[in-house]
């Protein structure tokens, strides 16, 4: 663990990956470590980033936090919530470890970013540490600085592979005023027609997952809108509401128990894809995930229909847990991506010491 000041822990990590980089030794970049089981087997040296802490600017007025990356999540979002203000994205809270870092090196969002946005968009600036040791910035504080914004968003889902995100700055939202969630029973089919229908009008849905013949909606927003939504819509109050959506947060909910977990991105409007394994869908349609038999997630052969069946409605499927990483997390990327993927490594990381194949060999 570093000790000192922030300059010191800064100057301890450079010299070290300086260090690691002369000698081609690879490092695995870790914060909590809440996130240890997504992506590719986990290789190199371990870097514990968590002594770099602390929030170094926060602007309620100005809608904008920075922090360095090895800020707790949960002591951002109660800095936040004391000024009525979140993470829109609703990052996943896979343990009281979880940091920042990891948040944007994840990018995993949420059920309120189907309407909110995802991780790269809130996105304003960086400062990242590349192989040679250097601190490179970024973006900025504020949201009228883009300079640089594409390589800040870039950061969000590398998973550690362009090297240490030192700080980031977010844009921040305030905490709608009202909500309200309501539940119907109707089959997938009926589901993702009416979310469909419901995504071309003005309705405030924040969130919306069907699963076993129910969807739930929740009404984010000011109070009349919400109101008068649940006015237009009908369906039953969803008990436990708060609770509900937190469980498919955080993935505390029981059908993330167990089994094999696939987590498919199509668009929302691509109709019912038939699989086997038990569904779950989130995002108006756009994402759903598919809890698989052990042993079909392990198939290579399987894990290939899967990708096809998806690739086909439009969208790509990653084996987001359990089974054998074997047949590959991440959908493979199409050969331009991946060159475009290699050029930015060699870039950032020419000696390729940075969470070695955590992505893609």
């Amino acid at each position: 663990m570093s000790t000192g000041s922030h300059s010191d822990i800064a100057a301890q990590f450079g010299a070290r990956i300086r260090a690691a980089t002369a000698a081609g030794t690879p490092l695995r970049l870790r914060g909590g470590g809440t996130k240890d089981w997504y992506g590719q087997a986990l290789h190199g040296e371990v870097f514990d980033t968590s002594a770099y802490a602390g929030i170094v600017a926060y602007e309620p007025t100005e809608l904008v936090i920075t922090a360095r990356c090895g800020t707790p999540l949960a002591e951002i979002e109660a800095l936040l919530a004391q000024h009525h203000q979140m993470l829109a994205f609703e990052p996943p809270r896979h343990g009281a470890a979880s940091t920042i870092g990891g948040v944007v090196a994840s990018a995993l969002s949420g059920p309120r970013r189907a309407s909110a946005g995802a991780v790269r968009d809130f996105m304003l600036g960086a400062v990242l540490m590349d192989g040679h040791g250097e601190a490179l910035r970024f973006g900025g504080q504020v949201m009228k600085n883009v300079a640089g914004y594409d390589v800040s968003r870039l950061l969000a889902g590398s998973l550690g592979t362009l090297g240490l995100i030192l700080e980031v700055s977010l844009k921040v939202l305030p905490v709608p005023v009202c909500e309200a969630s309501l539940r119907f029973e109707m089959s997938e089919i009926d589901a993702l027609r009416r979310l469909n229908e419901w995504a071309g009008q003005p309705l405030p849905i924040s969130a919306s997952c069907w699963h076993q013949g129910v969807l739930s909606l929740r009404l984010s927003g000011a109070e009349a809108a919400v109101v008068a939504a649940q006015r237009k819509l009908g369906g039953a109050p969803l008990a436990d509401a708060a609770a509900f959506w937190a469980s498919l947060r955080d993935q505390t909910h029981g059908y993330f128990d167990g089994g094999s977990l696939w987590r498919l991105s199509v668009p929302p409007a691509a109709s019912a894809i038939i699989l086997r394994g038990e569904q779950l869908i989130e995002w108006g349609g756009a994402q759903r995930w598919l809890k698989a038999d052990a042993a079909d997630a392990a198939d290579a052969e399987q894990a290939a229909a899967i990708r096809r069946t998806v690739a086909a409605a439009g969208g790509h499927a990653t084996l987001f847990r359990g089974a054998d990483k074997e047949v590959g997390v991440f959908h493979p990327l199409a050969p331009a991506v991946a060159r475009i993927n290699q050029r930015l490594k060699q870039a950032f990381d020419p000696a390729g010491i940075f969470n070695p194949g955590r992505m893609y060999g």
